[in-house]
């Protein structure tokens, strides 16, 4: 088939190249504009933009995709159809009927459950035990449009928002290329969806990852899983910003602590009293530090029982 892919972050640059393995003509990339990044601010392609041109794939990064001159270049492109993964712009009618079999998305989550734009890590905060990918024909909604395929992708008991992105994205790109295999020999199957039976799966911001320790060990261990790698979970000891980057979750002893408070110290690890049971931290990261083990943050810094540490 002939393809526009539309995708701007590393999510999507697997799909664009298994449709290309595929033997598909994807005959043109559209990406976000570059954006600056670092202290210098140079100017970074999205990876998108990278993976097409390193695939010889023409490049289209408009800052409007709902300008009339957008969709005018798309149409001389006369695509089949057109592939989009989290491209990060809402696509207007007129893009949305521009080709023969339309726009075809691939989103992560088993739909309708977590729609929205951060899919991955809702499912993991929320506790799901199975998440997947849904192919679907896009229409003016927010992530409901008809349903074509699914496979669905376990969540291990470690797993964080990193490695289920990776695991997401190669299921995702599997599932678009069988896709489009069934639309081209009309065995494609479409299905309705109904009300979505989860929230609205938000944008994560950086507040989020401020742990609130007067919520259950539980909550707070997801959340440490479902914000890495960013925004990240943090708290605050010795007026200094602590990002915890791994921790397990201990029934609570008799005695209870204020929600916070460091209950005991080892050698490798240390335990925080929360709103429900224990939880206890494996690895974290100071300012001006790199991401460290437990163990060795305590051989370097007095961290005694009984301390507390605090939300914003």
């Amino acid at each position: 088939m002939r393809i526009i892919f539309m995708g701007t972050p590393e999510f999507s640059v697997g799909t664009l190249e298994a449709l290309a393995d595929a033997g598909h003509d994807v005959c043109l990339a559209v990406t976000q504009p570059d954006k600056p990044k670092g202290r210098g601010k140079e100017m970074q392609p999205t990876p998108v933009k990278e993976a097409a041109q390193r695939l010889g794939i023409p490049v289209f990064q408009p800052k409007r995709v709902r300008d009339e001159q957008c969709v005018e270049k798309l149409k001389e492109y006369n695509a089949d159809v057109i592939v989009v993964i989290a491209f990060g712009q809402i696509l207007p009618k007129a893009i949305l009927e521009l080709t023969p079999y339309g726009c075809i998305n691939v989103h992560a989550s088993l739909l309708p459950k977590y729609r929205g734009a951060a899919p991955i890590q809702w499912a993991i905060l929320e506790g799901e035990e199975v998440t997947g990918v849904t192919t679907m024909q896009m229409d003016e909604g927010l992530d409901t449009g008809d349903m074509i395929m699914k496979e669905e992708v376990p969540i291990a008991e470690d797993e964080t928002g990193d490695s289920l992105h990776d695991k997401l994205a190669r299921a995702g790109a599997a599932l678009c290329v069988r896709t489009l295999a069934a639309l081209e020999d009309k065995t494609a199957v479409f299905e309705k969806q109904g009300e979505s039976p989860t929230a609205y799966a938000r944008m994560l911001d950086k507040k989020m990852g401020n742990i609130g320790w007067n919520d259950s060990a539980v909550k707070i261990e997801r959340l440490v899983r479902g914000l890495n790698s960013w925004p990240s979970a943090y708290t605050h000891w010795n007026g200094k910003v602590m990002k915890i980057w791994k921790a397990g979750v201990k029934k609570e002893t008799e005695k209870k602590e204020a929600p916070g408070t460091v209950t005991a110290v080892g050698k490798d690890s240390f335990d925080v009293q929360t709103g429900e049971g224990i939880l206890c931290v494996y690895e974290l990261q100071i300012p001006g530090k790199k991401r460290m083990e437990a163990g060795a943050f305590l051989r370097g810094y007095a961290l005694e029982t009984g301390t507390v540490l605090t939300g914003e």
